[in-house]
């Protein structure tokens, strides 16, 4: 894993296709939460939100992966069928289309979720 030093150098490092879906996940978040910031934790994109991690992506030989955390997993865990999970990740093949509403989905409720957190 090399150690980036920013999101756009992350996602330079990949192939034109893939740079494509790793801007269509930060592009959608931002719209989403435009005070999002970025970040590379983990050695992986991030986007965080009160100082906190909303949502880490990254790409794969065979998946873009995408971690949400373990509750986001949880509540949307019909809908993430059919497709690889673990405790806080999912991953998404990498020759298929992602899910875009289906991310969106799962990053507003993130967002919510860190709202309630501040709290």
């Amino acid at each position: 894993m090399k150690n980036h030093k920013n999101i756009d150098e992350y996602i330079n490092s990949f192939p034109k296709n893939i740079q494509e879906k790793l801007q269509t996940i930060r592009k959608m978040t931002k719209e989403i939460v435009p005070s999002g910031k970025d970040a590379i934790k983990y050695g992986m994109p991030t986007i965080r939100v009160n100082d906190k991690n909303l949502v880490h992506f990254a790409a794969f030989k065979n998946h873009i992966g995408l971690y949400p955390t373990p509750s986001a997993i949880t509540e949307f865990g019909k809908e993430l069928s059919s497709y690889k999970t673990s405790k806080g990740a999912i991953q998404f093949p990498i020759d298929e289309d992602l899910p875009i509403k289906l991310i969106k989905k799962i990053i507003e409720y993130r967002i919510k979720e860190n709202i309630i957190l501040q709290k």
